[in-house]
């Protein structure tokens, strides 16, 4: 994580734009007398969004959890995502 004040960060704001989108960098801009701001690529603001609505249900979260720990463990059988859509119908 990279940290800059805002005159640095609205004197290199391109650069600053490249850094966060190429590095995956998330970079935090102070701000005199207020609240400091993060700089996050947008895509991976999404993933984050996505990944904090997909664990919201106590229920859901625990399902991903067990289904990951089964993955890591080696359970289960792998599968294409060719087969994955034929199981549920999706025409390609």
């Amino acid at each position: 994580m990279l940290q800059t004040t805002y005159s640095n960060a609205r004197a290199n704001f391109s650069a600053l734009c490249d850094t966060v989108v190429d590095d995956r960098e998330v970079v935090i801009i102070s701000r005199r007398n207020e609240k400091n701001v993060a700089m996050i690529a947008a895509d991976e603001l999404s993933s984050l969004m996505e990944t904090a609505h997909l664990l919201r249900s106590p229920k859901n979260a625990k399902r991903l959890f067990t289904a990951l720990n089964r993955a890591l463990e080696g359970e289960g059988e792998a599968g294409t995502l060719q087969k994955l859509k034929a199981e549920v119908g999706i025409a390609e």
